[in-house]
């Protein structure tokens, strides 16, 4: 007998319907707009001053590799923060952290704002990453507390769109605001954006983890939780795959405004609108995820778009070393990678995600974690090597090509048993 025919002739599993699909319309709409904003403020912390960095290093008078450093660091608080934030969530829930979070990336733009060389603005851009962490891990918690299966795929797939397009967008808007102002109003913006999301969340977002699923904050079972994740190959390797997959993003938004200025000879505004075209290819890829997983699994999908990212990312570097193409040569094959790229950062922590339902914010802080650190690592590798088009290309195409070699070596996804939410009666 196939397993087609199986599959006709068993009965449906009978569940009870998760919280997130006792939502109506309207409410759904509310959670993504209110996740949609806490996911992306992390990005837009990150890349809103991007077209500014040439000018901010004038300015403070210092190098473009020391200004490269105020990224790095807002990503290592970004990263650490959320090793931190995912367990005490666990423990208190998931909003309390998330307004403190936001009250602290409020006082650390505003530090930014009025910092009077690199060192003390590299302190306040690692506290601003520690303030956009708790957005930035407990969005993903929260939709893994009300979905499972391919319903949480399918909202991780709204939320990774932003994640995705937000550090492409972001220096779009801090191009045209360049135009009005002076870089230091930039982090004025962030300041404001940062006390929206506050209110936003503490007037729509409800608390989603019941006290009865709470786990006790202490250092040896959070500790004990981290190990026996760290332990689980297939877990630790979407973990991986996730973060490498992030570096092809990261890897363009931290050289590009160096490539494309200098190298190419864009004006900030013409970077910015350059920069924005590209989350085009972002949103289409996210867009097509959510239509892909209504007929394929999402290591499937993974899969696919890793193989061709890899692909894509070998033809990106050739394009770049030999300038074959010009500027149009290198244009399409980054868009690819990010297009690609796109299709695999929702699905890796969807599967991942899936089989750890009893620790969501402890998971979901390591997988935030591993994505930013990993950046974190990106970004200053791009000017160490040169700030130009091969320098960049070569980061973005290395980090596609080891993350699809982690998929298919150790991950191996194919072997877990995703919830099939197509394969299941929900009781109300």
């Amino acid at each position: 007998m196939t397993i087609a025919a199986d599959r006709a002739e068993s009965p449906p599993t009978t569940r009870a319907a998760t919280a997130g699909e006792l939502y109506t319309a309207r409410e759904r709409r509310r959670l993504i707009l209110a996740l949609g904003a806490l996911i992306a403020l992390g990005p837009f912390s990150i890349d809103m001053y991007l077209p500014a960095l040439p000018k901010i290093a004038l300015d403070l008078h210092t190098t473009e590799s020391a200004i490269q450093l105020t990224l790095t660091g807002t990503l290592l608080g970004l990263g650490f923060g959320q090793l931190l934030v995912g367990p005490l969530s666990d423990a208190v829930g998931r909003r309390k952290p998330l307004i403190i979070g936001s009250i602290v990336h409020v006082v650390a733009s505003l530090l930014c704002l009025v910092a009077p060389n690199v060192v003390l603005l590299d302190i306040a851009r690692v506290l601003q990453g520690f303030g956009a962490s708790a957005g930035a891990v407990l969005a993903v918690a929260v939709a893994r507390d009300l979905f499972n299966g391919r319903a949480a795929a399918t909202l991780l797939s709204r939320l990774m769109l932003l994640l995705g397009v937000s550090p492409v967008l972001a220096p779009t808007i801090g191009g045209e605001l360049l135009r009005w102002t002076h870089w230091r109003g930039v982090f004025a913006m962030l300041a404001l954006l940062g006390l929206l999301t506050m209110i936003l969340t503490a007037l729509t977002l409800p608390e989603t983890l019941p006290v009865d699923r709470r786990q006790p904050l202490k250092l040896r079972s959070t500790l004990r939780t981290y190990g026996g994740l760290l332990s689980n190959a297939t877990f630790m390797g979407l973990v991986v795959v996730a973060g490498l997959a992030m570096t092809g993003v990261f890897g363009y938004v931290s050289g590009a405004s160096f490539v494309f200025q200098q190298q190419y000879g864009m004006t900030q505004q013409q970077f910015g609108l350059f920069f924005g075209l590209s989350a085009i290819w972002l949103i289409g890829a996210t867009q097509l995820n959510a239509r892909l997983l209504r007929r394929f699994e999402p290591h499937q999908v993974l899969v696919v778009a890793g193989i061709l990212a890899t692909v894509s990312g070998g033809v990106l570097f050739a394009a770049a070393a030999t300038g074959f193409g010009g500027l149009p040569g290198l244009v399409g094959p980054l868009w690819a990678v990010l297009f690609f790229s796109g299709l695999m950062m929702p699905n890796a922590p969807a599967v991942a995600l899936s089989q750890h339902g009893e620790s969501a914010g402890t998971a979901a802080a390591l997988l935030g974690a591993m994505q930013f650190g990993i950046g974190a690592i990106a970004s200053p590798l791009v000017g160490v090597f040169g700030n130009n088009a091969p320098a960049m290309a070569g980061v973005m195409a290395s980090g596609v090509l080891l993350a699809t070699i982690v998929l298919v070596t150790v991950a191996r996804p194919w072997r877990l048993e995703v919830p099939r939410d197509a394969d299941v009666v929900v009781v109300h």
